[in-house]
């Protein structure tokens, strides 16, 4: 289905089989595909805000006014991605059993309790208990992609997910903008001090959290057909769909699937189909959607055994790897940037440094979809997993090669650092797009592991920038030798680990 300028604001066409949109109305939240986008990254983007609203003010701000250490600053920049790892890895189970739109609502409203009580801190252990529990909102990426994915059809997944996910990565930026505009408004404006302006300034964030999941719950529904409870029964209903059509459309031979009540009460189906020519009733889109949705595919519940097998397997480590790099980088450069401009540029103060670092985060709108574009691009020339597998390498080699640049020129000159940052923003964020799926743990791994480098080196960013770079590159050379999984796998005995490892790219 083509492109056109009005299906962004169009009632998208549905699949009839799986009531999935063919495409996204993402300026239409009356229509209800368009309203799950909207609230699908604006929730991830709120949580990155609130998620990183710290920094901007603790470069002068709170630290003064907490009288706090370059250790403690280090210290809470660590603890809040350690909640966020325990929550990615746990946000994937309480989507398979509540849904995506409960799990994502209820990650939202208690990340919103502790933002509305980061205006109590008073001391060094305060901040980081506080920065701890709002880091629990960094899960939100997990139940963002899965609920988009539930709503949009094949033929637009792809770019749903990465708008959603490039748009919500974008309140890292936002936040750089946002909290220092607050905070200079009620000191100017409403002549507040700055021991009370900057407590103040975590209210916004809360009121907008708290809003946006209640309007999760209020306004949309868990899946296209209705409750996440029931989703077996549409299944069901899929399928007496196909058998209906197929005896309707005239002579054609299907074979009946097997399924049993404790398969459905486990989401356990096996599909099978083949494919027949029709040009009876003038329904062979129709025919297309139910061939489809009844295509050879096993959607089983994964067991302990399975699942450390596809962990474990050399091609999932690899796009781990691949993701500890690229994402770790992300997240810990988001922490540190502001202050690295206040030290190296002080004539532009809190504010100015925290409009420069902004730009690094509001990149993602357009550099995280870049990635998984430029990566479907060289498959679809290719036909082959190794196009994708070395472009992976390549971004993931270019993000190192930059990241060292910058911190060995330490530069004092502030269009060159605006152009550096730039240039790792492209290759960083374009690797964080081609990367998704089981490894989204692991950038919060690499996050930590990068913090605690920063932690041990002070406030010496240029050493701490190419001591991340030179890993960055050692990791992804380490790895590149690893053979994907070949197209010949596909469906047969290693399934779950080449599920695991196509997904991952």
């Amino acid at each position: 289905m083509a492109f056109t300028i009005s299906s962004l604001w169009k009632a998208p066409d549905i699949n009839s089989v799986s009531s999935k949109a063919r495409s996204i109305p993402a300026f239409n939240p009356v229509n209800i595909y368009g309203r799950v986008f909207l609230l699908s990254w604006f929730g991830f983007f709120i949580a990155f805000w609130s998620w990183y609203a710290f920094p901007p003010l603790l470069t002068v701000t709170i630290r003064k006014d907490l009288n706090l250490s370059q250790s403690d600053v280090a210290n809470s920049n660590i603890v809040s991605l350690v909640a966020t790892l325990i929550v990615r890895l746990g946000a994937g189970t309480a989507c398979d059993r509540y849904g995506p739109r409960w799990t994502f609502a209820v990650i939202l409203l208690v990340g919103a309790i502790p933002t509305a009580l980061a205006g109590t801190v008073t001391t060094p252990h305060g901040l980081i208990a506080v920065r701890f529990f709002i880091g629990i909102l960094g899960g939100s990426f997990i139940p963002c992609q899965v609920w988009t994915t539930g709503f949009f059809d094949k033929n637009i997944v792809g770019t749903a997910n990465s708008l959603a996910a490039g748009l919500g990565n974008a309140g890292s930026g936002v936040t750089y903008f946002v909290m220092p505009a607050i905070f200079d408004s009620l000191l100017q404006r409403q002549h507040v001090s700055e021991h009370i302006a900057w407590r103040i300034t975590f209210v916004v964030p809360f009121i907008l959290i708290t809003l946006t999941a209640l309007l999760m719950l209020v306004t949309c529904p868990d899946t296209p057909t209705g409750s996440w409870s029931l989703r077996s029964r549409d299944l069901q209903r899929h399928l007496e769909m196909r058998d209906t059509f197929f005896t309707a459309a005239g002579d054609r031979r299907t074979q009946e699937p097997s399924i049993d009540s404790a398969g459905l009460a486990n989401d356990t189906v096996k599909l099978h189909s083949s494919r027949h020519r029709t040009n009876h009733y003038g329904a062979q889109s129709h025919e297309d959607d139910l061939l489809a949705a009844a295509s050879w595919e096993l959607v089983e519940t994964p067991t302990y055994r399975g699942t450390m097998t596809a962990l474990l397997s050399l091609p999932t480590l690899t796009v781990i790897v691949a993701y500890f790099v690229s994402f770790g980088t992300e997240l810990a450069v988001s922490q540190v940037l502001g202050a690295y401009y206040h030290k190296q540029f002080p004539g532009i103060g809190q504010t100015g440094s925290g409009n420069w670092a902004a730009m690094f985060g509001l990149l993602n709108v357009v550099f995280r979809p870049a990635g998984g574009i430029i990566s479907d691009i060289a498959y679809r020339f290719t036909a082959s997993l190794w196009a994708k597998k070395l472009m992976m390498h390549f971004l993931g080699l270019m993000t190192g090669a930059f990241i060292m640049i910058i911190g060995l020129l330490d530069s004092s000159t502030l269009a060159v650092m605006v152009g550096l940052m730039t240039g790792l923003a492209f290759f960083q964020d374009a690797a964080n797009g081609l990367i998704t799926g089981v490894t989204g743990a692991a950038g919060d791994l690499g996050g930590i592991i990068f913090l605690l480098i920063a932690r041990y080196n002070g406030d010496d960013y240029g050493r701490i920038f190419w001591l991340i770079g030179v890993i960055d590159i050692a990791l992804n050379v380490l790895v590149i030798w690893v053979k994907p999984i070949p197209e010949a796998q596909l469906g047969g005995g290693n399934h779950m680990n080449t599920q695991a490892h196509r997904h991952a790219l």
